[in-house]
């Protein structure tokens, strides 16, 4: 039969939190909204579960004869030598109790193997989706190495729980109620009332020092999310860790969070040895309680050898699982807390979010025009003031500015990577918040200031823009970014690795392997984000007369420092301070003798080499 793959819906999301998950309080969601949370993901699979446990029903049953089993054997052995069938057949019969009993267990785990592996890819993979629809706004207050171990420690501890608390605990319950009532009905309430007072002093005493040693464990689990923040963030800026030779203060910082764990750590195996040695004082006592009465009722004559057997094989079929019980409940309870924390990126808000009746932006040449908006990415510091201008359909709007003027933020608004706080961003007249994001981001294309590609090949990132596209075209946008000759001549190629966030190549390599990504993806909008800053005065001057020509016929947007990359731009708006304070043609510019015109006499200015000094690459 084959299995549903349909996705649960996604919880609903609670109140706004910091945007930084590892540091969410411990224990936000109670075991039960836990198990809530977990439930929808297990009803597709409901026949599974429940032949699950009737295959473990089935091996309990089996495995209460094996005791039984074992009593007619030992006293069997008494009957004349004539009789000695009996025995033989008890014996085949033990066995093959005994054979049952695996049979049935390892059919459980065939049967509910899927069902663990899939409910574990489906909440991990709605986790990671959900982490890419959340705003820039919780990624950029985020450490991945926290997020990462979370999600990490949450999907295995989604098997561990089911795996658990379904066919471990139960099974034990149950095993324990079946045993009692064999005892009660073969001998007398006594053994019966051993064994409750037994299980409940064991359960209880379990319970209590467990929940008290959970906070140790939490402890635990934060210091190693903390530690594993502390370890990425510091590898993924080594060469700054080398640039200042600090090598030995980014060990000591990584220390302190390892010392920090090494204390809750010691921590909770002392308090587990405390567990440990009290669960065994309990089943000691009952132990020896049970074979007290068991050895006088031999004595007194009441019972057979065979009867003290049956108690024994009882007690030591029920002692095991009831050691284990105590690590049960630990492990539950430890996978829940790593599940609370899993769940708990799921609660993180999605600032922005596809309205009900958003439509998809179907256009070829559309109209893009910023109304009078106003943003800030704290509410107490705006960052863009009644910005207000048009980019034609096919036409070109360059915005210049000193850094800190706003100019990026215009790209993350156009990709609603946030929503304005006022006013209106328009595509062919529709506002951005009735489009789909989808359908918006699809029709755009940018080259980022700051370059990161993924640790992969040259090809793979350059398809990135458009995974479906094929080789030739591939190698086509490489050849319109000027970078196809560069990577042949490399020994790998195409297939050449660009190493963590692209750092075995150069700034312009990448900036090249980004254009190149852009004109792949043939997009309706092309937004430079100062798309050639890292690049030498020659590769520039080439590589901005290749985006000379693909923006004719797209709405262009570009952010540029360099005023020399903007003067053929059909607008050029001045921003300073997230306003705008000038706009016209570069020549309309020029003859205002405004801010335009002081920064373009400046750049001049700094672009004159000096008599014996080479150019700035």
């Amino acid at each position: 039969m084959s299995e549903p793959n349909q996705q649960p819906a996604t919880p609903s999301a609670a109140p706004a939190k910091p945007a930084l998950a590892a540091e969410r309080a411990a224990g936000a969601r109670s075991d039960l909204a836990v198990l809530n949370a977990l439930l929808p993901y297990l009803r597709p699979y409901a026949w599974r579960i429940g032949a699950a446990l009737g295959l473990v029903f089935a091996a309990k049953l089996v495995n209460l004869y094996v005791p039984v089993a074992l009593k007619q054997i030992v006293d069997g052995l008494n009957v004349e030598p004539s009789l000695m069938l009996l025995p033989v057949g008890l014996l085949l019969a033990y066995g093959a109790s005994r054979i049952g009993v695996t049979l049935f267990t390892e059919l459980r785990q065939v049967v509910f193997a899927r069902v663990m592996a899939r409910a574990s890819r489906q909440i991990t993979l709605q986790v990671f989706r959900h982490l890419h629809g959340l705003s820039l706004k919780f990624h950029l207050g985020r450490r991945t190495g926290g997020v990462a171990r979370d999600v990490e420690r949450g999907g295995s501890a989604i098997s561990d729980l089911l795996d658990w608390t379904l066919y471990t605990i139960v099974p034990t319950l149950l095993e324990v109620l079946m045993v009692t009532v064999v005892l009660v009905w073969a001998y007398d309430w006594g053994f019966a009332l051993i064994t409750l007072a037994t299980l409940l002093a064991y359960g209880l005493f379990t319970i209590a020092v467990t929940e008290w040693r959970t906070r140790y464990y939490r402890a635990a689990v934060e210091a190693d999310t903390r530690a594993n923040e502390r370890a990425v963030d510091s590898l993924l800026n080594y060469e700054t860790v080398k640039y200042f030779n600090n090598e030995a203060h980014e060990a000591q910082r990584y220390d302190e969070n390892l010392r920090h764990l090494e204390n809750t750590k010691v921590k909770a195996m002392k308090s587990l040895a405390l567990l440990n040695l009290g669960q065994t004082a309990v089943i000691a006592v009952g132990v020896t309680a049970m074979m007290w009465r068991a050895a006088a009722g031999v004595v007194d004559g009441r019972l057979s050898i065979g009867d003290l057997v049956l108690v024994n094989a009882y007690l030591l079929q029920l002692s095991a699982p009831l050691f284990l019980l105590g690590m049960m409940y630990r492990e539950v309870k430890q996978a829940m807390t790593n599940m609370e924390r899993l769940f708990g990126l799921l609660d993180e808000r999605q600032d922005v979010q596809d309205a009900p009746n958003a439509i998809p932006l179907a256009t070829s040449r559309p109209r893009v025009r910023f109304e009078n908006v106003h943003f800030g990415y704290d509410p107490r510091r705006e960052i863009l003031h009644g910005v207000d201008f048009e980019i034609p359909p096919g036409g070109t709007v360059a915005v210049v500015g000193h850094s800190g003027s706003g100019k990026s933020t215009l790209a993350r608004l156009l990709y609603r990577f946030y929503d304005v706080d006022s006013g209106h961003i328009r595509i062919d007249g529709h506002d951005l918040r009735e489009l789909t994001q989808g359908s918006v981001r699809a029709a755009i294309g940018i080259v980022p200031q700051d370059t990161v590609l993924f640790n992969d090949s040259i090809y793979y990132n350059i398809a990135y823009g458009r995974p479906d596209a094929s080789r030739e075209e591939i190698e086509n946008a490489a050849r319109a970014a000027h970078i196809h000759e560069f990577i042949q001549r490399l020994p790998d190629g195409y297939e050449t690795q660009v190493g963590e966030r692209g750092l075995k190549l150069s700034g312009g390599e990448k900036q090249r392997v980004a254009i190149a990504r852009a004109l792949l993806k043939n997009p309706a909008i092309l937004i430079f984000d100062e798309a050639t800053s890292a690049l030498d005065s020659r590769s520039e001057k080439t590589i901005q007369a290749a985006l000379d020509r693909i923006q004719v016929g797209r709405t262009t947007l570009v952010i540029a420092h360099r005023l020399s990359t903007v003067m053929d731009a059909d607008l050029i708006l001045v921003l300073d301070a997230g306003r705008i304070i000038e706009s016209g043609s570069h020549r309309q510019l020029l003859s205002a003798g405004g801010s335009y015109a002081q920064m373009w006499m400046l750049q001049q200015q700094e672009s004159e080499t000096p008599v014996g000094q080479p150019d700035a690459t």
